[in-house]
């Protein structure tokens, strides 16, 4: 795997995209798990697989870091953080639930001026299942890079609503959930069997906001919510039994 070259710009700029092409090029290779959890990460090692200099790979890995994927402890470098064991997923879906049941009741009072944009979303999702459905329809698993578009579009609908709910603390706090959006992807079956009950479950919550029904958005919300946990749950695999 090489990143490709950007002999043509700035250095600054050129920099900033080289890293970004690493950041994603790493992120594929944690979610696909080619580097499994636990493993120690050399920065030379990587920056020869990637044919580029240890700069980049090093500014991509603590960049890493704020999604959780990676680790850095002192004096040993980093290493892929484990899968996130069921009692660590349920913690984050008491603090989504928390978080966007608030927000969706607080959105459902300006439906008017939320619908344009949670269509928009909505209709994201779906463009984005399609093509995770299609990079996995002959047999293989989906890709990484699809799953995790898909995942962001499903995420993106989410955050429509917390930014409707026009309380910009409720926004900083679900973003920040956000960083840990892809250790969830890295927790899951990359089967992804759950596309249809997810869709299903938005579209619930969208009907409410188009009626103008905070009561049922707030109770399509938290259905989802605790849908969404019972799945993820079923499909993680805990880091201890992994070990084993």
């Amino acid at each position: 795997m090489t990143i490709a070259g950007t002999t043509s710009m700035p250095a600054q700029l050129k920099r900033q995209v080289l890293r970004d092409g690493v950041y994603e090029a790493l992120l594929d290779m944690l979610l696909e798990e080619q580097l499994k959890p636990g493993a120690s990460l050399s920065i030379d090692a990587l920056a020869r697989e990637l044919g580029i200099s240890p700069t980049p790979v090093r500014e991509a890995l603590a960049y890493l870091e704020h999604t959780g994927l990676v680790a850095r402890a002192a004096l040993k470098g980093y290493t892929v953080a484990p899968r996130l064991s069921p009692a660590q997923l349920a913690e984050l879906s008491d603090a989504r639930t928390i978080i966007e049941v608030v927000a969706v009741e607080r959105a459902a009072e300006r439906a008017s001026e939320l619908l344009p944009d949670l269509r928009e979303a909505h209709e994201a999702h779906l463009v984005a299942t399609a093509i995770m459905v299609e990079s996995g329809s002959e047999g293989t698993l989906p890709s990484a890079r699809s799953m995790r578009k898909y995942f962001d579009a499903d995420w993106g609908f989410h955050l429509v609503l917390v930014e409707a709910s026009g309380n910009r603390f409720l926004r900083e706090m679900l973003q920040g959930l956000g960083t840990h959006l892809h250790r969830l992807v890295q927790s899951a079956d990359r089967g992804v069997t759950d596309w249809e009950a997810a869709l299903s479950e938005h579209g619930q919550v969208l009907a409410a906001i188009e009626a103008a029904d905070p009561v049922q958005a707030v109770s399509a919300m938290r259905t989802h919510l605790r849908g969404a946990l019972d799945r993820a749950l079923a499909e993680s695999v805990d880091p201890a039994v992994a070990a084993q």
